[in-house]
């Protein structure tokens, strides 16, 4: 299958990328570089273009002739959403619909979507199913669910076949240590600790320590990178033309700030300082996904469902690449 991947050079997108390619599929990698890395993938499938050219964008579809589509591209910081909404409404929302139109002339039906588990806001208990309330408390979440049921109308309206995938925390690196997550700024706890281990920080802030959990930290379920690849190949092989799926990608258990800065202790056998911190705005206490869905859906399960070995993933790569991809 000819597939076209948005944000392939990113974190998630790179690593589904490489899944899909072990897997015999044919890939055309569309990035603008802004937040991704050309050492993600190989060169002979980037093209360095973004979906704010319309021109562009639907040229290089209609050359690759994609059967489908795998759309990571966004900006994806609840914090700084607030602060500048326009910007994401404008690559989030705006350039997506680049993205459909240019697809709906081209007659490709099928799309993959990278959503959130942030469309569900401050949600009003932690296991979280897919049919709970939709209620996106920052820019950033509400572009996720905006696009959710743009993708649901565009399936009547032109035959639209779409899965949309809820992550919950994505984490750790490839585990053959090839790829791995590097972002400036890094705004993820779990790189943001391994900084911290080395030596690169001079301390983990743990906002918040008096949520009704039982550490007093908050509490989130942290997916392994490499199970959210494997869900991504089971949902491109399972889109029907018309209809959409929704689906929560969890491990289905959470761990606490506090329990992830342990676990990262023992995994690296250094110390990480911590500073006590007052809460944010807008951080529920507990979270975490009820993924049966996916499991009757796609026959996907999550494998790496312990946390040491999770973040361990995360230090190989980032103990080999010191600085990221620069390295």
């Amino acid at each position: 299958m000819n597939v076209f991947i948005t944000g392939g050079c990113g974190y998630v997108g790179s690593h589904c990328a490489k899944r899909l390619r072990q897997a015999g599929h044919r890939l055309r990698i569309y990035d603008n570089l802004s937040t991704g890395h050309r050492p993600a993938a190989p060169a002979d499938e980037i093209c360095v273009g973004d979906l704010a050219d319309r021109a562009a964008l639907r040229a290089e579809l209609a050359a690759f002739r994609p059967d489908a589509v795998l759309h990571f591209a966004a900006f994806l910081q609840p914090a700084e959403s607030v602060q500048f909404p326009l910007r994401y409404y404008r690559n989030n929302v705006v350039n997506t619909i680049n993205l459909l139109e240019a697809m709906a002339e081209l007659s490709i039906c099928r799309l993959v979507f990278s959503s959130s588990c942030t469309v569900y806001g401050l949600p009003s208990k932690p296991a979280i199913t897919e049919d709970m309330p939709t209620e996106p408390i920052s820019p950033y979440g509400r572009t996720k669910r905006m696009m959710e049921q743009a993708l649901a109308d565009c399936g009547p309206a032109w035959g639209l076949g779409s899965a949309c995938l809820r992550y919950f925390n994505a984490a750790g690196a490839a585990l053959d240590g090839t790829l791995g997550e590097d972002h400036d700024p890094e705004i993820h706890l779990i790189p943001v600790v391994l900084q911290v281990a080395a030596g690169k920080r001079p301390h983990v802030a743990v906002f918040g320590t008096d949520y009704d959990t039982p550490d007093g930290t908050c509490i989130r379920d942290y997916i392994h990178v490499d199970d959210l690849a494997e869900a991504h190949l089971a949902a491109l092989e399972r889109l029907e033309p018309g209809r959409q799926m929704v689906l929560n990608l969890g491990t289905q258990r959470g761990h606490s700030v506090r329990e992830v800065i342990e676990a990262a202790r023992k995994v690296t056998r250094r110390d990480i300082p911590v500073v006590e911190s007052p809460r944010r705005p807008g951080d529920a206490p507990a979270m975490y996904a009820l993924a049966d869905r996916a499991e009757q859906v796609l026959g996907w399960r999550a494998k790496v469902r312990n946390l040491e070995e999770v973040i361990a993933s995360a230090w190989r790569w980032h103990s080999a690449h010191p600085d990221g991809y620069g390295s």
